[in-house]
């Protein structure tokens, strides 16, 4: 398989935090004021496209993040043309009278192959430099390099990395049967990366990002497979009779979660890294699937029909009895933890659809994210808890669709002429 990540060296780090960090689970009530310049040759060599695509990736993060309100291009006056890598460079009065908070300036450089992006984030009240970064890649990267940036702002105005520099995983039929692909977080490079011929399903990666786990009826029977991201080795890690479901990596180590049917009922289990069985979780007439973990390892999530429908229930992994979470609803399936370890996000169907909730893992403050036509299913958490992946067949086809965690600014990601569903969001890389 091709490999996915070309490594990106990062040579200057130029910080200085100004802000205090902002909640972004309230984007729309605090956005800031952000001008955004095309990135200006560093060496006299003059590569407009290249530029103009930093521009356009950044931008696209910017804008999901809700945090910022931009200003108009067409108002920029002389300082957007210069190339302002230190405070004492830039105008800063200048962009005070357009309204600007915030300042992004950059440059760039391509001799021999190599591509190298200078870019600056500027607090305009300030007139300081926030956030500093020197790139060094081929001009390939350049959609990465865009995208690491974008990471570094978020942690300059909130506290921590965005999660742009990630991946999700999902499945597609668009090769005419069911596969497991890899996009960038915006969607763009989808790559295949089974060949399975069969029905896979239910991706997860490790903790690491390098690996992946999903089920695939490529044998006949619902098996979990290993597969590594970066080298494509491929082992199968569990094909014990019935099946072999839902399987989901511990947030520290190897450890799986998934659903077994080899005693003729559907339970948690836990395996070890090699696919061995290390636990039986659950153990009910009833049928148990779905499992997410805690952020610390401790809990498990699950969906049971042990109370007559679907509903979630929680179960320390150290045994005991489940504690039932949902008490809502008829139909509650899909829970999955937030990184943060303060919500879970779930599907329940109410009538004919499905729409996506949060509920704390103490039973309070349950809220509904999604409306309108169509089903959501499958949410998903980004490595920063900011934002929520799902499927919806809201535009008549199955896609993959994005969202902060409120519920806001919803965006169609997925191409192609398949539908897409089951959706897994990497850790960093």
């Amino acid at each position: 398989m091709t490999r996915l990540i070309l490594p990106l060296l990062l040579l200057l780090v130029l910080v200085t935090p100004a802000w205090s960090a902002i909640e972004i689970s309230a984007p729309g009530q605090q956005q800031i004021p952000l001008a955004l310049t095309v990135l200006q040759p560093l060496d006299g060599g003059r590569n407009p496209a290249l530029a103009e695509e930093f521009n356009q990736v950044l931008s696209w993060d910017l804008e999901l993040t809700g945090l910022f309100s931009r200003i108009d291009p067409r108002a920029f006056l002389a300082d957007a043309g210069r190339l302002g890598l230190l405070s004492i460079d830039v105008d800063f009065a200048e962009w005070r009278l357009l309204g600007a908070e915030m300042l992004i300036k950059g440059g760039y450089s391509l001799r021999g192959g190599q591509l190298v992006v200078e870019a600056r984030l500027f607090d305009v009240r300030a007139r300081r430099l926030l956030n500093g970064r020197r790139y060094v890649g081929k001009p390939g990267d350049v959609r990465r390099i865009a995208h690491a940036f974008a990471d570094q702002i978020l942690k300059s105005l909130t506290g921590s990395l965005g999660p742009f520099s990630s991946r999700l995983a999902y499945i597609s039929d668009q090769s005419g049967r069911k596969e497991l692909y890899l996009m960038e977080v915006d969607g763009h490079k989808p790559v295949r990366i089974t060949n399975h011929r069969s029905i896979v399903l239910n991706p997860d990666f490790s903790a690491d990002g390098r690996r992946v786990i999903f089920t695939s009826y490529r044998a006949g029977n619902p098996d979990l497979y290993q597969r590594d991201i970066f080298s494509g080795r491929e082992s199968r890690l569990s094909a014990r009779r019935g099946l072999n479901v839902g399987g989901r990596f511990a947030p520290r180590d190897d450890r799986i979660a998934l659903t077994l049917s080899k005693d003729g009922n559907s339970e948690i289990y836990l395996l070890d890294g090699n696919g061995g069985i290390s636990k039986r979780l659950t153990r009910y007439w009833g049928i148990d699937i779905d499992p997410t973990w805690s952020p610390d390892g401790d809990r498990i999530a699950f969906v049971s029909n042990r109370r007559g429908n679907p509903h979630i229930f929680l179960l320390s992994t150290d045994g005991g009895d489940p504690q039932r979470l949902t008490l809502n609803g008829k139909y509650n399936v899909t829970p999955a933890w937030s990184p943060k370890g303060d919500w879970i996000a779930f599907s329940r169907k109410e009538g004919s659809l499905f729409d996506i909730y949060l509920i704390r893992p103490d039973g309070s403050e349950e809220r509904r994210l999604t409306f309108g036509p169509g089903n959501k299913e499958h949410p998903r958490w980004s490595p920063d808890g900011r934002f929520l992946v799902y499927s919806s067949d809201e535009s008549g086809r199955k896609a993959i669709y994005l969202m902060r965690a409120d519920g806001s600014g919803s965006v169609k990601v997925s191409g192609g002429s398949g539908n897409c569903n089951h959706p897994a969001w990497s850790p960093r890389w």
